[in-house]
C-alpha cells in the first residue's frame, strides 16, 4: 500500500518551476506502489495525472485529482555479442543518466539525444529527438501497466506508432497505460549520424570520422550553448513542435520569404519541416514576455520561467506566439509541451 500526500507543492516536479499544488501526490517506486496508487485514484474516483520527470508539463493550475510520479529504477543488459546489444532502463531512470550509461559500456546510438531532460518513460511516449536521430529507431519494445486491468504488457516499437513527436501514448493510448521500462537495440560498433549542420560545425573539421564519445560531448556542447539549464531557469525545452507543411504550401512561403529554411521528411516525401524556431524570431518574439514568462534570447523554441511567471503568463505569451505566427505566415504552430488541463491552441 501507498498513502498519498496532501495539498501537495509540485513545484520542485515541473521544470518550469511553476507553483502550483496537486490535492494528492505520491512517488511510485514499484510496481506494487503505482498499482496501489491506481486503486486509491479510483475508489476515490479522482483523475489522475501520471509524471515522470516533469520536464515536459505545463501545469495550468492546481490539480484536483492525484499526481502518480513512476520513479521506478534500474538499468540491465538483456543480451550483448560484438554487433549489437538490447538495454532494458525502467522509466524512472534519468534519460541523460541513461545516454551516459550506454556510452560508457560501449553500446552505441542514442548520443545524439544527449542531455534532453526528462526521464526514461517519456522517451517513447514523445518519441524524443534532435540533431538527426529520433528514439523509436533504436526502441525494441516498451513495458506497459494497464490502467483499468493493472496488468502489465508488452508492446513492439511497430506497436506504439510512432511519428514526429507522437505516439499511440499521446492518442489513443493516452491516460490508458503506464510507462514501466523500455529496451532499447544498441549498437556495438560505431554508427555516427552527423547530419544535422548544427552538429556536424560542432565537430572536429579535420576529415576524420568522429567517434560516439566526440558526438555526445558535441552535442552537449551546442545544448548548453543554445539552452537554458532547467535547475537554473525554468523551462521545459522546446515548447513548440517544428511545423510540417506540403511542399506545395513550403514553396508559396519561398516566394514571399526566400530565405526561409526548410528539411525534407524521410516518412513523408510530399512534405516539408520548418524549423519553429526561425518562424517565431522572424515574427520578432525572441527576448520578449508577458508577466514572468520569456522567449529565451538565446533560443526562439524555448520558454522560460524569468521572473516567477504564472501558468496564465506562459499560456498568454504560447497562444500569442502562435496568433502571430499563424497571421505571418499562415502556419499553425503546435506546442510539442503538454499542457494540463489540456487546451486547444486553434481556438
Amino acid at each position: 500500500m501507498i498513502t498519498p500526500q496532501e495539498n501537495f507543492d509540485l513545484q520542485p516536479y515541473n521544470s518550469f518551476a511553476l507553483q502550483v499544488r496537486a490535492r494528492y501526490f505520491c512517488a511510485a517506486q514499484s510496481l506494487a506502489q503505482i498499482q496501489s496508487a491506481l486503486e486509491f485514484a479510483q475508489a476515490n474516483t479522482l483523475p489522475l495525472l501520471v509524471i515522470g520527470g516533469g520536464s515536459n508539463l505545463l501545469l495550468r493550475e492546481d490539480f484536483p485529482g492525484l499526481v502518480l510520479q513512476v520513479a521506478l529504477q534500474g538499468i540491465e543488459t538483456l543480451s550483448v555479442d560484438a554487433h549489437s546489444a538490447v538495454v532494458r532502463a525502467a522509466s524512472g531512470e534519468n534519460w541523460h543518466q541513461f545516454v551516459c550509461h550506454c556510452l560508457e559500456h560501449e553500446y552505441f546510438g542514442l548520443e545524439n539525444l544527449a542531455l534532453i531532460p526528462g526521464n526514461v518513460g517519456a522517451a517513447p511516449i514523445q518519441n524524443i529527438g534532435a540533431y538527426g536521430v529520433e528514439v523509436k529507431d533504436f526502441i525494441n519494445e516498451v513495458t506497459v501497466l494497464d490502467i483499468d486491468s493493472k496488468q502489465v504488457q508488452t508492446m513492439s516499437a511497430q506497436a506504439c506508432e510512432f511519428a514526429y513527436r507522437d505516439s499511440i501514448f499521446k492518442g489513443r493510448l493516452r491516460a490508458r497505460k503506464i510507462v514501466l521500462g523500455v529496451s532499447f537495440s544498441l549498437h556495438r560498433q560505431p554508427q555516427v549520424n552527423c547530419s544535422y549542420q548544427g552538429l556536424a560545425h560542432a565537430l572536429p573539421q579535420d576529415g576524420s570520422t568522429p567517434s560516439p564519445q566526440q558526438v555526445f560531448a558535441a552535442v552537449c556542447s551546442v545544448r548548453r550553448a543554445k539552452l537554458p539549464d532547467p535547475a537554473q531557469l525554468g523551462n521545459a525545452g522546446s515548447f513548440f513542435k517544428n511545423p510540417i507543411v506540403a511542399k506545395a504550401v513550403y514553396t508559396s512561403l519561398q516566394s514571399k520569404w526566400p530565405e526561409i529554411p526548410g528539411f525534407a521528411v524521410p516518412q513523408e516525401p510530399q512534405s516539408i519541416k520548418i524549423p519553429a524556431a526561425w518562424l517565431i524570431d522572424q515574427a520578432g518574439w525572441k527576448g520578449k514576455s508577458r508577466g514572468g514568462a520569456q522567449v529565451y534570447e538565446q533560443q526562439a523554441l524555448v520558454i522560460v520561467n524569468r521572473h516567477n511567471a504564472t501558468p496564465l503568463d506562459i499560456e498568454e505569451l504560447a497562444t500569442a506566439i502562435i496568433d502571430s505566427v499563424w497571421k505571418r505566415y499562415q502556419v499553425r504552430l503546435e506546442p510539442e509541451v503538454q499542457w494540463v488541463p489540456a487546451f486547444d491552441s486553434t481556438q
